[in-house]
C-alpha cells in the first residue's frame, strides 16, 4: 500500500487492456466484478485515507490494534481481529480469509510478511517479473525480498518454474513450490 497510494488493486487500474477479458473471466467463475482486497496490518504504517479503504477492504489485524483501527478507517472497511500479540499470525490471517470462502489468494506482501508465509510454507506460487528497467539501491538498510526470517539452511523456500510468458519487453514468471 506504501507503494500504491492510489492503487485499488482492480483489472480496470491495473491492467486497463485486459479489464474486460479479466470481467469475462471473473464471470465466468462465478466471482464478484472486483476480488477483494485484504489488507494484513498491525496499524503502524496503514494510511487510514488509503482509498481502498473506501473501497470496503478487509483489514486484518491484532486484538491489540483492532479496536483504534475501527475508528481510524473508512466505514466501508471491515476490520477483523486475527490473534492477541504485536505481529499478525498470517497463517491464522490466511484462515480467516478462507473462512470467509476465498479459496485463491494472491497476496503482494511487503519483504516482512512474504518473509513470515516463505518461513510458514504458506506460498503455493511465485510471480516474479522481470523488467527492463534497472533501480540501484543507495541505501544499504532497504529490506531484500524476504525480510526477517532465515530461510537457509534450516528453511529451503524451492520452486520449479511453472510458466514464462512475455509481454512486450517484460518477463513473467510463474514458480510452483516442490512438494505442493
Amino acid at each position: 500500500m506504501l507503494a500504491s497510494p492510489r492503487g485499488l488493486w482492480r483489472p480496470k487500474g491495473v491492467y486497463p487492456a485486459a479489464a474486460d477479458a479479466f470481467a469475462e473471466l471473473r464471470a465466468r467463475r462465478g466471482t464478484g466484478e472486483n476480488p477483494a482486497v485484504a489488507i494484513v496490518t498491525t496499524g503502524a504504517s496503514l494510511d487510514h485515507t488509503h482509498p481502498v479503504l473506501e473501497e470496503g477492504a478487509l483489514v486484518l489485524t491484532t486484538e491489540g490494534t483492532a479496536g483504534a483501527l475501527r475508528t481510524a478507517v473508512p466505514a466501508a472497511a471491515e476490520v477483523v481481529a486475527v490473534n492477541a500479540g504485536d505481529r499478525v499470525d498470517v497463517g491464522r490471517a490466511l484462515e480467516t480469509l478462507r473462512a470467509r470462502g476465498h479459496g485463491v489468494i494472491l497476496s503482494e506482501a511487503g519483504p516482512t510478511v512474504f518473509g513470515q508465509l516463505l518461513a510458514d510454507g504458506l506460498v503455493d506460487e511465485l510471480f516474479v517479473t522481470i523488467s527492463p528497467l534497472v533501480a540501484g539501491r543507495a541505501d544499504p538498510g532497504r529490506p531484500a525480498l524476504a525480510e526477517g526470517v532465515e530461510l537457509l539452511p534450516g528453511i529451503r523456500a524451492e520452486s520449479e518454474l511453472a510458466s514464462v510468458r512475455r509481454g512486450d519487453d517484460h518477463l513473467f514468471l510463474r514458480y510452483r513450490r516442490r512438494g505442493v
